[in-house]
């Protein structure tokens, strides 16, 4: 048999050995919309073990890509190629080099940032954060998590890392019948780090901080409010305090209030490593130090409001938008006359219309007037699939109060 009939051949029995999942009309115009998700309400026919990557086809019989396919979650497919692909080493390294070059690009004055994020690079459900030699994995869907052995020693072939740690705590896994679980999964736990951003410096735990070890996806952000800092600053749900310390530059004193007692334990820390003595750290509820200080008569040159998801899900979003209009309508009311606020919501399910919309409300019943100075987003390694509205969670609005 010649050359030619041999790869014919092959590439006959590597058709065969993907199983073929097919979808509906709905389904497929879905797909060639590039949006990466297809629901399992939109499978006609699937024969194909949970974790697989299949070939996916229309109803015609034409084939629409590749994806990750699962057993349990309502989102059936992930599509990680609109064509039929090899999904082979060759493959999976050409995405990562794509992913690495974005970041090489976009990823300045840090030494942590997101490598890959899911969709938003080709690479659905698969979640990589770099901080300094370290690297952080999560591998969210059935299908990402029996390629991670893979991932793990992609990494070590490209970047030789001192440690990569498995972040496989977020319940999202579960809806995937997967266990929640984290670990070192290649070098030694490195323990607490230290980390450089827009040139401040903070200790952080790969294994036991929040996310990934730190909240990477507020950098810019952080680095755009610092502009406006001065007199009397106020960081509120402060975590680990990288807003007031972005703050203390140049404001005269910051007041920082986390609820948890081992987050401020770090800010404390963080604000010594960086030499600055004007942060007072207050532990306590948000919503009720705001209601304290509004009755003491304290006001404020800006303040920062950067909550934990007020809406989980769909359900969620209605009591959401009453949380977040009482806090903004709280910290309005404490503001300067020309003060600063700066105010996040990392909820998807909250549009950026509805965040608007309560901002608005919350500055009538204040009886302040609000200019938009900044609308900004996620920072640029986190990058927005535009085909893909799932991709875009965060929106952070600087307003000017009079």
């Amino acid at each position: 048999m010649n050359r030619s009939r041999v790869c014919q051949a092959k590439t006959a029995i590597v058709w065969l050995m993907i199983s073929t999942i097919t979808i509906n009309r709905r389904g497929a115009e879905r797909a060639r919309a590039r949006h990466c998700w297809i629901y399992r309400s939109d499978v006609t026919r699937a024969r194909a073990e949970g974790g697989q990557i299949v070939r996916v086809m229309d109803a015609k019989g034409e084939c629409l890509g590749r994806a990750l396919y699962s057993s349990r979650s309502q989102i059936a497919l992930r599509f990680i190629s609109f064509d039929d692909a090899e999904t082979d080493h060759g493959f999976w390294l050409s995405r990562l080099l794509s992913a690495e070059n974005l970041r090489d690009r976009v990823a300045e004055d840090t030494t942590a940032f997101r490598l890959v994020y899911g969709e938003s690079d080709l690479l659905p459900s698969l979640i990589i954060d770099r901080f300094n030699d370290c690297f952080v994995i999560q591998t969210l869907s059935q299908g990402m998590d029996a390629l991670k052995q893979m991932w793990v020693e992609l990494l070590v072939e490209r970047y030789r890392p001192r440690a990569v740690i498995e972040r496989n705590d977020a319940r999202v896994r579960e809806l995937e019948g997967l266990p929640r679980l984290s670990g070192t999964v290649y070098g030694s736990d490195p323990g607490e780090i230290e980390i450089e951003e827009n040139g401040i410096r903070y200790l952080v735990n790969l294994l036991e901080g929040q996310k990934t070890g730190a909240f990477l996806d507020q950098r810019e952000n952080r680095q755009a409010a610092a502009r406006y800092s001065r007199g009397r600053a106020l960081d509120c749900f402060s975590f680990q305090g990288a807003f007031a310390l972005h703050f203390a530059r140049t404001a005269k004193s910051v007041k920082a209030i986390e609820i948890s007692g081992a987050a401020l334990s770090l800010a404390r820390r963080n604000a010594e490593l960086n030499g600055l003595s004007n942060i007072e750290l207050i532990e306590g509820n948000v919503f009720d130090l705001l209601r304290e200080s509004e009755r003491a008569g304290e006001k404020f040159d800006i303040i920062n409001l950067d909550p934990p998801a007020f809406a989980k899900n769909r359900e969620a979003v209605e009591a959401a938008l009453r949380g977040y209009k009482e806090v903004n309508l709280r910290a309005m009311k404490l503001l300067n006359k020309g003060g600063v606020l700066v105010t996040s919501t990392c909820s998807y399910h909250v549009s950026e219309d509805m965040f608007l919309s309560v901002l608005s409300a919350a500055a009538a019943d204040a009886r302040r007037f609000a200019q938009m100075i900044e609308k900004r987003t996620q920072a640029r390694d986190h990058p927005i699939l535009i085909s893909m509205p799932e991709t875009h969670y965060l929106k952070c609005v600087l307003l000017r109060v009079e």
